[in-house]
């Protein structure tokens, strides 16, 4: 016996997605830095040290005078000795005045001008100590420092950005089909029968 049968063949329909990734690209160039420093300034005062050496008085010990000191000594040496010569003098005539009364005048006058001077003796450094005056003066300097901040130029550049969205295309892979067979299947009707 053969029954009737209807087969059915059906596909279903595939979609395909073809997708593109977003791209992200950022380009970050360094910022501009301009540095520039002024020099510092330097400032100096000074005073200069002095040294000062007289050595007059060890000149005058060695008996290196100078031409004006030793005009000098020689008035003072002149007038001293006119003194000491008035002295002795006015003192002689002081003696000579007695001799009335008995002194013995004129031969103590010539012998004591008659006798070389006693002179006195002792030890010496030639030139004495302390006759050379020694002055320092270290002087002085003053030092002054004036300092610049330095000036700093900074110029940011933006980034650059690019951006490239992601793309999904979306195609039908698979076409639906439906395939419809029958077998055995007959149509009967009035002294009519047609085989489908």
């Amino acid at each position: 016996m053969e029954l009737p049968q209807i087969r059915i063949e059906s596909r279903m329909a595939k979609i395909g997605m073809e997708t593109e990734r977003s791209k992200l690209e950022i380009q970050q160039k360094p910022a501009d830095i301009s540095i520039q420093q002024p020099k510092a300034e330097m400032f100096i005062e000074r005073r200069p040290s002095k040294l000062t050496i007289d050595q007059t008085k060890a000149r005058e010990d060695m008996d290196l005078k100078n031409i004006s000191k030793r005009i000098e000594e020689f008035a003072e040496q002149g007038y001293q000795d006119w003194l000491d010569g008035l002295a002795r003098v006015s003192q002689d005539g002081d003696e000579l005045m007695k001799i009335e009364n008995g002194f013995n005048a004129i031969p103590d006058i010539a012998k004591r001008n008659s006798e070389p001077p006693v002179y006195e003796f002792n030890i010496g450094w030639i030139p004495s100590p302390g006759s050379v005056e020694i002055s320092y003066d270290p002087g002085e300097v003053n030092i002054q420092w004036q300092t610049h901040k330095p000036n700093i130029d900074v110029k940011i550049n933006k980034p650059m950005i690019h951006y490239t969205p992601d793309k999904t295309r979306v195609f039908l892979q698979q076409q639906p089909s439906l395939k419809i067979d029958f077998d055995n299947l007959r149509f009967v009707g009035i002294n009519y029968e047609q085989t489908i």
